[in-house]
């Protein structure tokens, strides 16, 4: 518990890792001359009857722009939202350490603001402090282009009410692994495992053992590097609170969550951690597995394979290095997978509901349409350079459709924990010496 729980806190108290991660691959992250061209006839029967918000403007507040700075081209979301429905977003800036702070004092004030992406802890605690409202009154849940989502979207629902409305998954947390180096020491590609559904736990304790026991006289050898307690307890596809629409319940107890801590006691008893910060699979061959969201994926690849061969499009088809999803409990019929949710929530107090929600849709078009989506990937699968033009980051082909795979909720399962929202708003540390009991409970 105190593994996973040191995880969630390192990953949730930078919080503002995933913003920048969601920023730099969903918002804000522009290459030149990359603007999308924006067929509006592609949408018209979608938005037909959505109000008419001409001339609004949205106040952003958060510590980067939607808008594009340095001669960068638009979103397709943002070009939706401005050329079709003829409204704009207007920025409030502010750093990552102030952003709450500023956001409380402006309603406090009754300044402007209105949207506020979504953090991980944003139900219950954002709510209970009066930070956000619902979005029930001004989004259409059942239509159509939510389908999809509709199970993900419900996960988070409070109070009878949807604060957040994630339009796509973000910054899945995926093990990344050398195809090379399984291969070397006898190993069966965890890809291929997982395809045929048997990478679980067993399976990944067996590689991690026998990878080590490899090692070479005065060889140190490690299993796993990086962030992985919260995504192998989130693989039992348990939470550490429960929900029923009205009670909050404590889970800690339960012999699915139980048994996943005994895997990271065991992992930590064998030494097969490796606790250094790399922030990139170890290039030296010492470390079989790395956990670490998607984001790290590309300097990963640079780290272990500086001079990739590159088509004649342009972009590297495949490589050694491959991503797959956490290993499920061996008796388990399905893959849950640990990632945050790409969100924008509606402020307490803004009269911009409807605004709010239209580019909350433009977001989610920007997702499933299939142009946009070919266009997207186009762009992310062409390597980046520095100005020096040294290689900066590239994701491969296969990687860049492993990866849509796993973002789709009809092939894995993602899961969301009201646990991580409580915590910091219970102001409250957990230590050995407390125990956890099973009628625990927590109410707002």
């Amino acid at each position: 518990m105190a593994l996973t729980m040191v995880g969630a806190m390192a990953g949730c108290g930078d919080s503002d890792a995933d913003n920048v991660s969601e920023s730099s691959s969903a918002d804000s992250a522009y290459k030149e001359n990359d603007e999308v061209e924006v067929d509006l006839t592609q949408i018209e029967e979608m938005v037909a009857d959505d109000p008419d918000i001409q001339g609004q403007t949205i106040y952003w507040l958060v510590d980067y722009d939607l808008n594009p700075t340095n001669n960068q081209d638009r979103r397709v979301a943002l070009t939706l939202f401005e050329d079709y429905y003829g409204a704009t977003i207007e920025y409030i800036s502010c750093t990552s350490d102030t952003k709450f702070d500023t956001m409380a004092s402006r309603i406090l004030g009754g300044d402007s603001v209105d949207m506020f992406p979504y953090e991980w802890d944003a139900v219950p605690n954002g709510v209970t402090k009066d930070q956000y409202q619902p979005l029930d009154n001004y989004i259409d849940l059942d239509d159509e282009i939510w389908e999809d989502m509709a199970d993900v979207i419900d996960m988070f629902e409070y109070n009878e009410s949807h604060y957040v409305v994630p339009y796509c998954l973000s910054d899945l947390l995926l093990i990344t692994y050398s195809r090379s180096l399984c291969e070397e020491n006898g190993l069966d590609d965890p890809y291929e495992l997982y395809q045929d559904g048997e990478l679980n736990w067993d399976s990944f304790m067996d590689m991690m053992k026998t990878f080590v026991s490899n090692a070479s006289d005065g060889e140190t050898r490690y299993g796993i590097n990086g962030w992985f307690g919260q995504a192998i307890v989130q693989s039992t596809g348990e939470t550490f609170v429960t929900y029923d629409g009205e009670t909050f319940a404590n889970n800690i107890n339960s012999p699915a969550i139980e048994e996943a801590e005994g895997i990271m006691e065991e992992i930590m008893n064998l030494g097969m951690y490796d606790p250094t910060w790399y922030g990139y699979l170890n290039d030296d061959g010492s470390t079989l597995f790395f956990g670490m969201a998607d984001w790290a994926l590309g300097t990963s690849n640079v780290q272990n394979d500086p001079d990739p061969e590159i088509n004649d499009d342009g972009y590297v088809e495949e490589g050694d290095l491959m991503i797959v999803p956490f290993p499920k409990d061996p008796d388990a019929d399905e893959y849950y997978l640990n990632c945050n949710f790409a969100a924008k929530m509606l402020v307490k107090g803004s009269d911009k509901g409807e605004a709010v929600a239209a580019y909350i849709k433009c977001k989610r078009l920007a997702c499933i349409i299939d142009d946009y989506q070919d266009d997207a990937k186009e762009k992310a699968i062409i390597p980046e350079y520095n100005a020096q033009g040294k290689l900066k980051t590239y994701v491969t082909e296969e990687q860049y459709d492993a990866l849509q795979e796993y973002k789709d909720p009809s092939n894995i399962t993602p899961l969301f924990d009201f646990g991580y929202g409580m915590v910091w708003a219970a102001e409250c540390t957990v230590t050995e010496s407390i125990p956890m009991r099973q009628e625990a409970s927590w109410t707002t």
